[in-house]
C-alpha cells in the first residue's frame, strides 16, 4: 500500500514524525553540517536532537567569518551549545561516545574550549576523544603569526595545564606547527593518561636536539611524525606502540632510534634525500626490541639507505617480517639490495616494488644524486 501524499501545512512534518532512534540513526550517517540542515525542517530539532547525538565532530573550518576571532567565536559557541544539557521536557540524557574537535590555536578561546568539554568527558562515557590543532588558511594568517611557532608551543602547553581534566581523557592528539622545549612533550604525554594516537606535523624543538619519548606507562599505540625538525626521534620506551609513521625528516643523523617498543608491528618511512643528508643503515634505527615487526614500508627513492655489511645485522630484527613495500624506486637502482632484504626476512609473504619516477624527471637542486646503491652479494634466495 502506498503512503498518502505529503501535504504542505499538515500538523507534523514527516521528519518529526519519525521515532527518535530512527531519526538519530539517519543523522549520525551524515556530517554535522548536513545533520543541521536536515534538522532545520524538523520541529523537534532546536531543543531535542542535538543533545542526543552520541558522536560529534566539530571542525572550525566549517564555520564562517572574516577573521580568526569571528570564526573561533562561532566554533566555541557551537561547541558549548551541543555539549550543554538538554532543557526540553524529554528528560533524556545522552552519552557522547565520540568527540572530535578540530580548532585553531586562538589563545582567547582555548580555555573556553576546555571548560565546554570537561563536564562531558569527566563522566567517563566518552570512548574516543580527540583534539586536532589545525593551521588557518593563508588568507587568515599573517607572515608574523606563521613564524611564531615557539610562542604557539607555549600557548598550547599553557592550555594543557589549565585544562587537566580534558587532557586526561584525550585518546587522540594531532598538532601542527608548534615548537616545544625538551621537557614539554614528556610533560604533555604524562598528562594524557588515555592517549593512544599522537601526530606531530611540522613541529620541532626550540633547540635542535633529540626528541625523546620515554613513556613506559603510556597507552600510546600509534605515533606519526611528519616534517618534524629535530636531530633525531628517540623512542626510549613506548611499550604499547604498534604503528609508527615518519615522513620527510630534516636531520643529518638517522631519523629514528628504537628503544623498548616490544609491540611494534608496522613502520612506514618515507623521505626525499637531500644533498646534505648522508645515508644510514637500517640497523642504525632498529633494535632487537623490534622483533615483532611484521610490516615495513619504505618510500621516496630510498637513497637514504646505506648498505648493510651482512644480512645478520637485520635478521634478528626482521625475523617476523611478512609484508614489505618499496615505493618510488628510481630507475637507476638494481635489485641487489632488495634480495638482501629478502635474505634478512625469512618469513616474508608479501613484497611490493613500485617505480613511479622516470629517469628524466627533474628534481630540486638540493636532492641527493640518484646513483645506484650497491649491496654486498650473498646467498640470495630465489624469487
Amino acid at each position: 500500500m502506498e503512503s498518502p501524499p505529503f501535504k504542505i501545512g499538515q500538523d507534523k512534518d514527516r521528519i518529526s514524525a519519525l521515532p527518535d532512534d530512527l531519526l538519530l540513526g539517519i543523522l549520525e550517517r551524515h556530517d554535522l553540517r548536513e545533520a543541521v540542515r536536515a534538522g532545520a525542517v524538523s520541529t523537534r530539532w532546536p531543543l531535542h536532537l542535538p543533545h542526543q547525538l552520541p558522536r560529534l565532530h566539530l571542525n572550525v573550518g566549517d564555520f564562517q567569518g572574516t577573521t580568526l576571532l569571528e570564526i573561533s567565536d562561532a566554533f566555541v559557541g557551537a561547541t558549548r551549545r551541543l555539549l550543554s544539557e538538554c532543557k526540553c521536557d524529554c528528560k533524556s540524557r545522552r552519552a557522547v561516545k565520540t568527540l572530535r574537535l578540530c580548532f585553531y590555536l586562538s589563545a582567547p578561546h582555548l580555555s573556553s574550549i576546555g571548560r565546554a568539554i570537561e563536564d562531558t568527558v569527566s563522566r567517563g562515557e566518552t570512548e574516543h576523544f580527540e583534539f586536532e590543532l589545525i593551521r588557518p588558511s593563508s588568507d587568515l594568517i599573517s607572515p608574523r603569526q606563521a613564524a611564531r611557532r615557539t610562542e604557539s608551543g607555549k600557548q598550547f602547553m599553557s592550555f594543557s595545564r589549565a585544562c587537566p581534566v580534558a587532557f586526561r581523557w584525550l585518546t587522540g592528539l594531532s598538532l601542527t606547527s608548534l615548537k616545544f622545549r625538551e621537557s614539554d612533550l614528556p610533560s604533555l604525554i604524562g598528562a594524557c593518561d588515555k592517549l593512544k594516537h599522537l601526530s606531530l606535523r611540522s613541529c620541532g624543538l626550540v633547540r635542535h636536539s633529540a626528541l625523546k619519548i620515554d613513556a613506559p606507562n603510556s597507552a600510546i599505540t600509534e605515533l606519526e611524525f611528519i616534517r618534524c625538525k629535530c636531530s633525531r626521534i628517540e623512542l626510549v620506551s613506548v611499550p604499547k606502540l604498534t604503528r609508527l609513521r615518519c615522513h620527510r625528516w630534516r636531520s643529518k643523523k638517522p631519523p629514528l632510534r628504537f628503544g623498548y617498543v616490544p609491540e611494534l608491528q608496522k613502520v612506514d618511512l618515507a623521505s626525499r634525500a637531500r644533498t646534505w643528508q648522508p645515508p644510514f643503515a637500517l640497523s642504525a634505527c632498529f633494535s632487537v626490541n623490534t622483533r615483532n615487526l611484521s610490516k615495513l614500508h619504505l618510500g621516496c627513492q630510498m637513497i637514504w639507505i646505506r648498505p648493510e655489511q651482512h644480512p645478520k645485522h637485520l635478521t634478528a630484527i626482521f625475523s617476523n617480517l611478512t609484508d614489505v613495500a618499496f615505493w618510488n624506486i628510481f630507475p637507476e637502482c638494481d635489485l641487489s639490495w632488495t634480495l638482501f632484504i629478502l635474505e634478512a626476512a625469512p618469513a616474508l609473504e608479501k613484497l611490493i616494488l613500485n617505480r613511479t619516477r622516470h629517469s628524466c624527471v627533474k628534481t630540486s637542486g638540493d636532492s641527493a644524486q640518484r646513483t645506484n646503491v650497491v649491496w654486498p652479494c650473498g646467498n640470495h634466495p630465489r624469487i
